[in-house]
């Protein structure tokens, strides 16, 4: 049979009209508050504006600035840094899921336990987990001075939030709490119960024990779960560490917990520096454009589909 021609088809205008109609307003919503303000903020790059005065071009003098701010590669070193709770975050995930998705006796409260920090307010906690690292009176440091106690030493916690070497190992610990129980462990969760039961049956068969089964069977079969993770979880490292650094530490002590994110707010709203910040958003928006693209490049041919 030969190729119809495009208009011997029987096109349905009407659907296709409604169809624009009805995703209009969705388009309509990403032009204004989306592309609009991309557009505006590359454009914004090239530009000195104080907010006060007309914007002035200045070409390319904000990107060399960037590369020649010793505190944007101090701040790249902090937010590097703190993204070390993300394996540390998926394992913990993991191991809640492997737990969590044996037939256990009231396992849904234990799944509403461990997910409560995930939705729970973000300032409480900073707030709570800034009373815990208080040197004077916080929780922890209390405990270690009783734990002291117990085994006949004098044992002094850290100062925790006020010194520079404690304070991105407080803020990863605070961060693997509130995020190993919370959507990276229901994923898991998810993908565990979508294994298949025979695939273990065959492996009990063969004379597997759990460690073998585990890597034989139930890794190959969540690894891309854990793939979607690692590549969302290293986007959202990068765009973190505002919220904690606001409230808790104000980015100190001598900016050690200043990350990308909040060295791009304290330039736009503190300082009123807008051509520099937008510059920098679009730095951290190619730095992240490409550590996705070489995990994606080197860490999904080892996927299993």
């Amino acid at each position: 049979m030969g190729k119809k021609r495009l208009d011997q088809y029987d096109y349905n205008w009407p659907e296709t009209i409604a169809a624009y109609g009805f995703l209009s307003p969705n388009l309509a919503g990403f032009f204004l508050f989306t592309t609009i303000p991309v557009i505006a903020s590359l454009v914004l790059s090239f530009m000195q504006w104080n907010l006060l005065t007309d914007p002035e071009f200045v070409g390319l003098a904000n990107f060399i600035e960037l590369v020649r701010d010793p505190l944007f590669w101090k701040y790249c070193w902090n937010t590097v840094y703190l993204m070390a709770a993300i394996p540390i975050s998926m394992a913990g995930s993991l191991i809640l899921a492997l737990a969590l998705n044996q037939k256990l006796k009231g396992e849904v409260i234990f799944r509403t336990v461990y997910f409560l920090p995930t939705i729970s307010s973000g300032v409480a906690i900073f707030i709570l987990w800034k009373l815990i690292y208080n040197p004077e009176f916080g929780v922890l440091n209390t405990m270690i001075s009783k734990i002291g106690d117990i085994i006949g030493l004098s044992l002094t916690g850290p100062q925790w939030l006020q010194d520079e070497a404690w304070a991105k190992p407080a803020l990863i610990i605070m961060g693997v709490w509130q995020t190993v129980g919370g959507y990276n462990m229901v994923l898991y969760l998810a993908a565990l119960q979508g294994v298949p039961r025979d695939f273990y049956d065959a492996a009990e068969v063969d004379g597997a024990n759990s460690w073998q089964k585990f890597w034989a069977v139930t890794w190959p079969q969540i690894s891309p779960t854990t793939f979607f993770i690692a590549i969302m979880s290293v986007i959202g490292g990068f765009q973190a560490g505002f919220d904690p650094a606001y409230i808790m530490t104000g980015g100190g002590p001598n900016g050690s917990t200043t990350t990308l994110i909040f060295y791009l707010w304290s330039e736009a709203f503190k300082w009123n520096r807008m051509g520099y910040a937008a510059a920098l958003a679009w730095v951290l928006f190619l730095i992240v454009f490409v550590f996705t693209l070489i995990q994606w490049r080197f860490f999904s041919k080892k996927v299993h589909y």
